[in-house]
């Protein structure tokens, strides 16, 4: 392309503020004789101007975000489990459940923090509060949660250490007074905390994530189920953890089924989940997930200690692999140009017709 046709906006260059013309519209001549206007040079390849990708791929990394996202899942999926053990009488289900959520978004935030940078970043996005921004409803929503599980945690610890140190009852019931407070507040932000992840990476631009934003909090739900499970299943006691047993089995139905719906509803935009690294890790997060709803279904019938242990690390690993698989898949879908074009073509041939 020469330097006069550049000039003149043609489909190599242009002036800023226009987009050059691409595929079957390149190259065309204003011709009313004949048979009108016709193609001069055939549809263009997926890429863009000087080699570079239509969108830049998140900068992330994957260790931190991808471990942020499953940590707030696992977190809060817990503190659901923290409310169900203490109003049951599970006592041996909440207690790890409570510490379990509060270490677990302890270190969600320490992984958002190392990302940022600096923990000023963080702490400048609590500088307003706007409701149609996934990230600051979200700051909020971990400056709130957060101290309600620590609190939880907390109370749980000296509550016990008290019990043993001295017989004075107010001591106890000021404890347990708190604690439960603390925790039913927690399992109420809970849901949202293990979910907000997907409304937060689907309001990106990011093909493989934006176009699943239907379905995927439903999946990080599912995820965040099976991961809190998991995690009760490998502390507590065989006997008390009936309500992890019936979770992992809700939450490996919901997270299965809502992401095989929502890789049907992506079109093209859904093949990055069966290419290289986020099919192995999706495959390996299904495989993992259905063993370990199987071993927790046996280990309740068998009242086998060791079943439940595998159960819990089936399911805690297979539901950490579904994150990673996710993260991946977006990394990769934003490096090609075609699943940003495509479906953009497809959504103009719709309203067009």
């Amino acid at each position: 392309m020469s330097g006069t046709d550049a000039g003149r906006g043609g489909a190599g260059g242009g002036r800023p503020g226009r987009q050059a013309p691409t595929g079957a519209y390149a190259g065309r001549r204003r011709r009313r004789r004949g048979r009108g206007e016709q193609p001069m040079v055939p549809d263009a390849s997926f890429s863009s101007y000087y080699g570079k990708p239509v969108l830049n791929k998140p900068t992330w990394k994957a260790l931190d975000i991808a471990g942020y996202l499953y940590l707030g899942g696992l977190a809060g999926a817990s503190s659901l489990l923290a409310a169900g053990g203490e109003l049951t009488g599970r006592p041996g289900l909440a207690a790890p459940a409570k510490l379990g959520a509060a270490g677990a978004i302890s270190l969600s935030l320490a992984a958002l923090v190392h990302d940022l940078g600096r923990p000023l970043r963080f702490l400048n996005m609590l500088r307003v509060f706007k409701p149609t921004s996934p990230m600051s409803v979200g700051s909020w929503l971990l400056v709130g949660y957060a101290p309600l599980t620590m609190a939880a945690a907390a109370t749980e610890v000296a509550g016990r250490y008290r019990l043993l140190g001295s017989t004075a009852a107010h001591l106890a019931s000021r404890y347990r007074v708190v604690g439960s407070a603390a925790t039913a507040a927690a399992a109420v932000l809970g849901p949202a905390v293990a979910t907000y992840t997907a409304v937060l990476i689907a309001d990106t631009a990011v093909p493989s994530w934006h176009e699943g934003y239907r379905q995927l909090p439903f999946v990080f739900a599912g995820s965040a189920a099976t991961a809190a499970s998991g995690l009760a299943l490998a502390t507590a006691p065989v006997a008390q953890a009936e309500p992890a047993r019936r979770l992992a089995l809700l939450g490996a139905g919901l997270e299965l089924g809502a992401f095989q719906l929502m890789k049907r509803r992506m079109g093209i935009t859904a093949e990055p989940f069966d290419k290289g690294r986020p099919h192995i890790l999706l495959r390996a997060s299904e495989a993992l997930t259905v063993a370990g709803v199987g071993l927790a279904l046996l280990s309740g019938r068998l009242r086998d200690r060791r079943l439940a242990l595998a159960a819990g690390a089936a399911l805690l690993t297979g539901s950490a692999a579904l994150r990673f698989g996710v993260f991946h898949a977006g990394v990769a879908s934003a490096e090609d140009p075609r699943y940003t074009v495509v479906p953009q073509r497809e959504r103009l041939t719709g309203r067009a017709s």
